[in-house]
């Protein structure tokens, strides 16, 4: 669907930049930006977790070109220390780097493995009422035969931060169908403020590993504790699956691809495009072939051999149908 721009205010963008796959992916982010999207005026905030206790190798980016590259396009790589999550947990980078962002400013996070596709100033983002990505499976929490359900599942961590549980509901959904509940992939999210969006996002997430209510004894939290607290973060601000209108982020302005592979088996043609033109040019090449998956996908074309397994009008329901095709044919790579 075709999009009228329209003047949109300013905001920063955060990623998190670190060592192996995820600073090659953000070396992609940034030049997707830059050329789909020339009228940005914010900060680009690249968040880069230093040695510490809790990584026991260095997690900073290693490659000088990287960081040559995202400097010479405009990027702020900014250092963060992690003392809530680190190498265990490395999800929780996304809550501890928001420490870098400028107090009440309002901020856009994305994960690294994001192509940007359209104009984000076209977003009409309202930063007084946050939200985050709906591209999402029903995948936490999983439910014992005879354990809780759905809703004392959810209802036990609402009563925990004193959240008004009823209001969260879907109630155009089934009881005890997890679209009812209201969840978010944390591919990106939003707000007026990083340090009242982080310092929340910090508590819900540490007091829900460190002391989880009773309903949780059987549900596994990693990988998935962001992904736990950050609907309860979101609707104790007043945010919401509705806060922003469908078909922008995750549609037409952004693409949350989060592997190679899986972005040519089933994106759209528009999506490949865009990856394709974007890493064309000469200076954005010979940074991304230095990364064996990004060389071997997008450059030596196993990418569109890939895209060839798969007719994207009739892909299979479920993603880990996708993934064993690709790894079946030996063109699983990351």
């Amino acid at each position: 669907m075709a999009r009228t721009a329209s003047k949109q205010q300013s905001f920063n963008i955060l990623i998190v930049g670190q060592a192996g796959r995820l600073q090659y992916e953000a070396v992609l982010f940034v030049a997707s930006l830059r050329a789909m999207s020339p009228d940005f005026d914010g900060r680009i905030i690249i968040a880069e977790p230093q040695p510490g206790p809790l990584w026991p190798q260095d997690p900073r980016i290693h490659q000088d070109s990287v960081r040559t590259f995202l400097e010479n396009f405009g990027a702020e790589i900014v250092p963060f220390h992690s003392t809530h999550f680190g190498h265990t947990y490395a999800y929780g980078n996304k809550i501890e780097a928001l420490s870098v962002l400028p107090e009440g400013e309002p901020f856009v996070f994305f994960d690294t493995d994001t192509l940007v596709t359209g104009d984000l100033m076209s977003v009409p983002f309202d930063f007084e009422r946050p939200s985050a990505s709906k591209r999402v499976e029903g995948t936490w929490p999983t439910l014992e035969l005879y354990g809780p359900g759905y809703t004392e599942t959810w209802k036990s961590l609402y009563d925990k931060f004193e959240l008004d549980f009823e209001s969260s509901l879907d109630l155009s959904q089934p009881d005890e169908y997890w679209r009812r509940y209201l969840y978010f992939n944390a591919g990106f999210f939003y707000y007026k403020c990083p340090k009242l969006f982080g310092d929340r996002f910090t508590q819900y997430a540490t007091a829900i590993r460190d002391d989880a209510p009773e309903a949780l004894v059987c549900q596994p939290l990693h990988p998935w504790l962001d992904q736990i607290a950050l609907p309860l973060v979101i609707h104790s601000f007043g945010g919401g699956r509705d806060a922003l209108p469908d078909g922008y982020l995750d549609g037409d302005v952004t693409c949350h691809y989060r592997l190679l592979p899986l972005l040519y088996a089933r994106e759209s043609d528009k999506v490949v495009e865009v990856l394709e033109e974007v890493s064309a040019p000469n200076k954005v090449k010979k940074v991304l072939k230095q990364h064996d998956a990004m060389k071997r996908m997008i450059y030596q074309g196993r990418g569109q051999k890939v895209r060839d397994l798969f007719d994207q009008d009739h892909l299979p329901r479920k993603e880990q149908a996708i993934r064993n095709t690709i790894k079946r044919n030996g063109f699983w790579l990351r």
